[in-house]
């Protein structure tokens, strides 16, 4: 059974709805127009109260913004990802720290133990941490958007060697990378369906 469902029901309205979620896309192609620092760190800023478990808050990123590192990057991606990494304006790495129970006893100062007492074992804290840095980097994705810009979310690349080049010491793990800038008149391609709610949704 279909139900129409209205936007009536949400408190954001209907331009920041479109702008966060359906009118935007993950973008190919950008503008030359630059991304400076303070525009990554007022989406920072915004995306950081996201919520994380046990506020672990694993997320690591690396900013590419050099030649010599960006070239560095695109080696490692995947054919198709190649160009449109190199000419991005700005390129986020995004990686997931396995230590980051290192800053729970600032973090989660109510629970002074939680690093020895849910997070000793590194297998443990490795799926926690790319689980957490996952829904990160999503709220950072929405974060971009309500930038105004566009962000283009890769997973194609050498995840290994990405980790061993941007992040040294074996401690951070490349999950995806993030082309960011203003979108280019052709950067999109057709809108892709979506499941409807009755394939997403059980009721017990």
């Amino acid at each position: 059974m279909t139900i129409d469902v209205t936007t009536s029901g949400l408190v954001l309205d209907e331009q920041a709805q479109s702008l966060l979620f359906r009118e935007a896309r993950t973008a190919n192609a950008f503008t030359d127009e630059p991304i400076g620092e303070e525009t990554i760190r007022t989406i920072y800023e915004l995306v950081k109260w996201g919520p994380t478990s046990f506020n672990q808050q694993p997320l690591r990123v690396v900013l590419v913004r050099s030649p010599e590192a960006r070239e560095k990057l695109v080696e490692h991606m995947i054919d198709n990802n190649k160009e449109k990494t190199r000419k991005a304006p700005l390129v986020a790495i995004m990686g997931a720290d396995t230590d980051f129970h290192e800053n729970l006893p600032t973090q989660l100062p109510f629970l002074p133990n939680a690093k020895e007492m849910f997070f000793s074992e590194y297998a443990v804290r490795e799926d926690n941490a790319r689980l957490n840095a996952a829904l990160q980097i999503a709220y950072y994705i929405i974060g971009i958007r309500a930038a105004g810009l566009a962000a283009g979310p890769m997973s194609g690349f050498d995840a290994e060697a990405v980790s061993e080049a941007f992040f040294p010491g074996g401690k951070h793990k490349a999950l995806v990378v993030i082309n960011i800038g203003k979108p280019a008149p052709n950067a999109w391609w057709g809108r892709l369906p979506r499941l409807e709610f009755d394939a997403v949704h059980s009721v017990v």
